[in-house]
């Protein structure tokens, strides 16, 4: 998967008169080498993949991580350095940038301190961006990808199903954090054993539970705390953080009551989330701008009363958000092998509703990747 991604990436490369990238999002580095590390810039340690349009690619990455890159990376030469040693990570980019007449990096993703090494040996009007080029490449996933997706969404069907269980009055919310966590790293670590050979690849969940209830319910992406869950209140869980098979994403939202609904009026709001995704999926095919999924969503929302929305929904993939969005002004046409989270949503003052799942664009559709009932009767939990 990953030598085909970094031959593709190549290619493109040369279509764009690209003599040398520079790569330092660490999802990109992921998606063209298989190398990942989880120090990286925020123990200050910047990983650089330089990929000349020929010749062999080069990663620079601490030292204390060779032998994770060893392991890992599809690269011609890792270059590690030490921390205060010599010039560090600068020594190696003069080298692997002379000569280059166009040199292309992301101008976003990069580090400010690894940015300003290289304004110091690239002229300005030398330098351009390769996120679109990379943005567009990882649109369309391959079979290799798609398998990853439907994995992660039966990790995730799996934490949703625990999630709904440990809802209860009396409970406290991080319970049902412990619980999401211990089912996700269960089935992610049942799903790696049967089907990958990755011993390395770790099962664990690591992210903090997004979740809100009773009261907190209007905050969006509030974490799991210590607050204590009563009879008749909503409670949300979102697991777009935590669906993170063999690092890939999904999105996947419910929103619950606890053995009853105590307040009715919700129960209209919750019924319009749900249509408003219904009508997504309605207009969810090939062949589609995405501007028009997210058009088909908020008819229905508007048409109910309710405020103009957010975005209908986002690509993922390797990263938590990947191009394109379902949103107003984005025209980007949808096309098989594409990978979505697609929401159905209200906000009002004192309650909020959201239903999401991720797809997968077929040739004359969308194949689903996450399910749990939304039905009003079915997202009643046990008290």
């Amino acid at each position: 998967m990953f030598e085909s991604h970094m031959r593709e990436f190549r290619k493109r490369m040369a279509a764009e008169g690209i003599d040398v990238a520079l790569i330092t999002d660490d999802d990109n580095v992921y998606y063209l080498t298989g190398y990942y590390d989880y120090l990286h810039m925020e123990f200050g340690r910047p990983t650089i993949l330089v990929v000349p349009r020929d010749g062999d690619s080069l990663l620079v990455t601490p030292a204390l991580d060779l032998n994770a890159a060893k392991s890992s990376a599809r690269v011609g030469r890792i270059a590690a350095w030490n921390d205060g040693m010599g010039d560090e990570w600068r020594e190696e980019l003069p080298r692997a940038l002379k000569g280059a007449r166009r040199i292309a990096l992301e101008p976003d993703r990069m580090p400010p301190v690894v940015r300003a090494c290289v304004d110091s040996l690239v002229a300005e009007e030398n330098l351009s961006s390769i996120t679109p080029v990379l943005a567009e490449m990882r649109m369309v996933k391959s079979e290799e990808e798609l398998r990853l997706a439907r994995h992660a969404g039966q990790m995730a069907n799996a934490m949703m199903a625990a999630g709904r269980e440990a809802l209860g009055d009396g409970v406290p919310e991080y319970e049902v954090a412990l619980a999401v966590s211990q089912a996700g790293t269960r089935k992610a670590a049942e799903l790696l054993l049967a089907h990958y050979d990755d011993a390395d690849m770790s099962p664990n969940t690591h992210f903090l539970q997004i979740m809100a209830t009773g009261e907190t319910i209007t905050k969006t992406h509030h974490r799991a705390g210590t607050r204590i869950m009563r009879r008749g209140e909503p409670a949300f869980l979102c697991f777009c953080g935590t669906t993170n098979f063999h690092r890939f994403k999904l999105g996947f939202d419910r929103t619950f009551w606890i053995g009853d609904i105590a307040d009715k009026s919700q129960a209209a709001a919750y019924e319009v989330a749900v249509a408003s995704q219904k009508a997504a999926l309605g207009a969810l095919r090939p062949g589609v701008t995405a501007e028009s999924v997210h058009a088909a969503y908020a008819e229905v929302i508007q048409g109910a009363g309710y405020e103009y929305p957010f975005r209908c929904g986002r690509a993922t993939g390797f990263s938590f958000l990947e191009k394109p969005q379902l949103v107003t002004g984005d025209k980007t046409i949808l096309q098989p092998g594409m990978v979505f989270a697609v929401d159905g949503s209200v906000t009002t003052e004192t309650f909020r509703a959201q239903v999401g799942d991720s797809f997968i664009i077929t040739e004359d559709g969308w194949e689903s990747v996450t399910a749990h009932p939304k039905r009003l009767d079915e997202v009643i939990a046990a008290a």
